[in-house]
């Protein structure tokens, strides 16, 4: 049996812990190994715990969410962060991407889609409600020189084009290895490998460029 990923829950509302605590060890490869209810704390249990996911609030007493995710990817860099916030704002989105969360959900929709959120952060992805992809693209800066951009675009092989526009849409590496009859290996490979002629970081900015490439759609 697998070893249960650990998760730490970063919030300042003992309530609300508490629930996310009963919902999350209902799930059988899921358990809670600590909680934090400040930015300080949430770096101290963060460092000696090296869990495998930190939930993480934005606004915390002291130190707020993204204070500590500069800091979380140095002292913990394995642990993967998925922001769970009140904040509906591009900007809040934006900064927690830009500075190391893999996900960003919505305390409204928590129990709706916080698995799904926590199981795709897990397992490599980045996270994001579809709602919330327009702001994702308004960070596309205006007057990018959209020749450049193809250009990029048509230097990558048929194959990393297919496997991107997959990444794009939220397929897993093994869910585009299934669809293509390829291994997770070379579906890796090419992500990687397109990626790098983009000139691209992760997946949140993948998603921007395919979007504003009409690529795929924001729908």
């Amino acid at each position: 049996m697998a070893a249960k990923k650990r998760i730490l829950l970063a919030d300042d509302h003992a309530i609300l812990r508490s629930g996310l605590r009963l919902m999350l060890s209902s799930q059988a490869d899921l358990e809670i190994v600590g909680e934090a209810s400040t930015g300080t704390e949430t770096l101290t249990q963060s460092e000696m715990l090296q869990p495998d996911l930190i939930l993480l609030d934005l606004s915390m007493p002291g130190l707020g969410g993204l204070d500590v995710l500069p800091t979380l990817r140095r002292l913990a860099p394995s642990s993967k962060v998925l922001v769970l916030t009140m904040h509906d704002d591009k900007h809040y989105i934006q900064q927690a991407l830009q500075n190391g969360a893999s996900g960003y959900v919505l305390k409204k929709a928590a129990d709706t889609e916080l698995i799904t959120a926590i199981r795709a952060v897990l397992m490599g992805e980045i996270y994001v409600h579809h709602s919330m992809m327009r702001f994702l693209l308004e960070d596309v800066l205006p007057g990018r020189d959209s020749n450049s951009h193809a250009d990029l675009w048509e230097s990558l092989s048929d194959r990393e084009q297919e496997v991107l526009r997959l990444v794009a849409l939220g397929f897993t590496s093994a869910e585009i290895a299934e669809k293509l009859t390829l291994s997770a290996k070379t579906i890796e490979t090419y992500r990687a490998r397109g990626m790098e002629k983009l000139g691209l970081r992760n997946r949140a900015a993948l998603v921007r460029f395919a979007l504003s490439r009409g690529l795929i759609s924001s729908d």
